[in-house]
């Protein structure tokens, strides 16, 4: 039986939880001043509405400065360091943060990617059919609106509402349908954000939008993994600059890995490229770093996550051995099984 302490997953979890409370409830625990100068720039989906989070991520103020600052810069034509330096600002902040865990920030972090996890493990636990791989021409088609929600929702939008173009409904629309928002006050016992906003025709279609994708998302979440996370903004932005991070993905190819494929089944983001790379960098834009792909390679030292050049977790047999066992197992015990099994036992009984 692996120990938990060396179950890469298990660790992760424990990461994720602290995470989640420190990043839903964390003013609490520092202070409310205290957690307004964290940084303002997290590489992580913490939202700002929730009143008592101890951080928020870096789209909030990239939106803003787009529509308050640059849009009227350039409109006056008065674009100087005045206008530059906070936007020079919050990109630094964003990118000392994300050096330091890389794309991780994501698949151990952030508190929505979480809260996915956990609508995947009810929905197994309730004994849903699950789609554990979604269908390859369907993963293309999905792979490019993260990119239409980084350039339209969080820098052209906002931008053209600086500009006087367009209403400030467009003013940080991404943050207006953000599932992170309403889930985090949902958390906090705040249902304000789950709302229609009837105050204008503009704010009203945004908020029918934000409710309908986080329903989506509860409904999705219970039977295919991480489904917002594939067209995530912020899974964008950290691909622009995931080759400055330290935590890396390494894969030493074998011929056997043509005929294996496990760690792309065992992807939760169906990044298929994993099994088929011949080539040594498998950071690819869609990886959340969550680790899967090196616990479920069946080969010695064929798939590494690094730390810089320290290795942190390197693909073994006897892990992979131990981690297989113990997930099937985790996959055969859920509620139906269990209620099935009950009912049965209450009808022997009974004859």
């Amino acid at each position: 039986m692996l120990p938990h302490w060396k179950n890469l997953s298990v660790i992760r979890k424990v990461v994720q939880l602290l995470s989640f409370v420190f990043l839903v409830y964390g003013s609490v625990i520092v202070g409310f001043y205290a957690a307004d100068k964290i940084s303002g720039a997290l590489p992580a989906l913490a939202c700002a509405y929730d009143a008592k989070t101890a951080d928020y991520c870096v789209l909030i103020p990239l939106q803003h400065q787009m529509d308050h600052l640059l849009g009227p810069a350039i409109r006056a034509g008065q674009i100087g360091m005045a206008v530059i330096m906070p936007i020079l600002t919050t990109l630094g902040t964003f990118l000392i943060l994300f050096v330091l865990l890389n794309k991780a920030f994501c698949g151990w972090i952030c508190p929505l990617g979480t809260f996915q996890e956990l609508l995947g493990l009810i929905g197994q636990k309730l004994g849903l059919k699950r789609e554990e791989s979604l269908d390859h021409q369907l993963v293309d088609r999905i792979r490019p609106v993260k990119w239409l929600m980084l350039g339209l929702l969080v820098i052209i939008f906002p931008l053209l509402t600086g500009l006087g173009m367009t209403g400030h409904e467009l003013g940080d629309p991404f943050c207006r349908i953000c599932p992170s928002r309403i889930m985090t006050n949902v958390f906090n016992g705040n249902m304000n954000q789950l709302r229609i906003d009837t105050s204008t025709p503009g704010y009203m279609a945004w908020s029918i939008l934000a409710d309908t994708l986080f329903g989506l998302i509860l409904v999705i979440g219970l039977t295919t993994r991480q489904p917002f996370c594939r067209i995530c903004p912020l899974l964008a932005m950290h691909a622009i600059f995931k080759k400055l991070g330290l935590v890396r993905l390494v894969k030493n190819y074998t011929a056997r890995c043509d005929k294996c494929g496990l760690c792309a089944k065992a992807c939760p983001m169906d990044i298929r490229e994993i099994h088929t790379s011949k080539e040594k960098d498998i950071l690819f834009p869609d990886c959340t770093l969550c680790g899967r792909c090196v616990e479920f390679c069946p080969d010695q030292g064929v798939m590494e996550m690094k730390y810089a050049v320290i290795p942190i977790k390197v693909s073994d047999p006897q892990y992979f051995k131990h981690r297989n066992k113990a997930q099937k197992a985790w996959e055969k015990a859920n509620l139906l099984a269990w209620w099935k099994n009950r009912q049965l036992a209450a009808d022997s009984a009974k004859s």
